[in-house]
């Protein structure tokens, strides 16, 4: 399972950055988003970047064994394809290792991270549909005694979750081949079939890391080649796919001032607001959340990742100013640093109760 869990001090593994050459992060780099929907992606990168086809596949193992790659695969955008949610507890210091294992052990839960708050432990779940999605919050509240914040989703602005990462180098980032990724968030992007759905559940771990892995994907859905390659390329443009590439882990790499920054915007500016941060460098997700008054007011959220907190602390500053400038008025903020990642999961697709993105 994709899956990266952490209880107590973080493992060495997680501390540090990997020894990775130039070549390999020029090839993590690039290949976050547009990765190739062709027989042999292997081999279209391999001539992009002056590589055979093997070694390519080698070194994408080779970061993979490592922990830094999660998979090769989609990005699904919420609710097209199941329901999610993001939801928090407020867990009192004494118990949250006890609480996180809780949360952590529903196969619902993909994301589970402690994060400076008094809401202090944040989660995304996912289910087939709002009924399951309700079930499993009832159920953490039953198991945790707590109970928890259902911030649904109201809409999205970004949500990208690649990262630029420093030592690739730019000469070699060169591609002949237009990137295969949605454009802007729809307004109402299409829901996925049952072929949709199986095809998603035969690629949630990645694909395989074959010559021809769409031809491999092909074979467990007992279609062709062809269809599997058509069908990614169709989702992607009907923005169910947000991106199709590598997801990286991103702490594996040394993104470890990561903030979760919220923001009580009036509802008649929030969509301004939401197209400003979504334009910006370094914002990796944007998007408008339900708010809970009195207990929780924010409705915008916007997610910055960064190797050192002044940094990306400098960077909300930047966005604060430039809120401030656009919309003629200070927009309340806090900034919710996360401390410890006790889950991250790709989206599960293959069962309903396992749930989905």
């Amino acid at each position: 399972m994709d899956m990266l869990t952490m209880m107590g001090a973080a493992p060495a593994a997680d501390a540090a950055r990997p020894p990775f050459d130039s070549l390999t992060l020029a090839l993590l780099d690039t290949w976050q988003r547009g990765f190739p929907l062709v027989p042999r992606p292997f081999a279209e990168i391999g001539e992009a970047f002056g590589l055979e086809e093997p070694e390519v596949i080698a070194r994408l193992a080779a970061a993979q064994s490592s922990g830094v790659i999660g998979r090769i695969g989609a990005v699904v955008q919420p609710n097209t394809v199941t329901a999610s949610t993001l939801a928090a507890l407020s867990v009192p210091r004494e118990r949250l290792e006890e609480v996180a294992a809780i949360v952590s052990a529903q196969p619902e839960v993909t994301h589970n991270y402690e994060r400076e708050h008094a809401l202090n432990l944040w989660f995304v779940v996912t289910a087939a549909d709002r009924d399951h999605l309700r079930a499993v919050l009832e159920r953490i509240r039953e198991r945790t005694g707590l109970e928890p914040l259902d911030l649904r989703l109201v809409r999205g602005f970004h949500i990208d979750l690649g990262f630029a990462l420093p030592g690739a180098t730019p000469g070699e980032r060169l591609r002949k081949h237009l990137p295969h990724n949605a454009g802007d968030m729809p307004a109402a992007p299409v829901r996925a079939d049952a072929f949709d759905r199986r095809l998603l559940a035969a690629i949630e771990d990645g694909l395989p890391l074959l010559p021809r892995p769409y031809l491999a994907v092909a074979g467990r859905l007992d279609t062709a080649e062809e269809t599997v390659i058509d069908r990614l390329q169709r989702l992607i443009e009907a923005g169910v796919i947000r991106r199709f590439g590598i997801v990286i882990r991103h702490r594996r790499l040394g993104f470890r001032a990561n903030a979760m920054v919220v923001w009580n915007v009036p509802d008649e500016l929030v969509t301004r607001a939401g197209a400003l941060l979504a334009r910006k460098p370094g914002v990796t997700l944007c998007y408008e959340r339900t708010r809970r008054p009195p207990r929780w007011p924010y409705n915008l959220f916007c997610m910055i990742h960064g190797r050192e907190r002044p940094a990306v602390e400098a960077r909300i500053a930047e966005l604060a100013a430039l809120l401030k400038d656009e919309l003629g008025r200070d927009i309340p903020h806090v900034p919710l640093f996360s401390r410890r990642c006790f889950k991250q999961t790709g989206a599960r697709f293959s069962t309903s109760g396992r749930g989905g993105a």
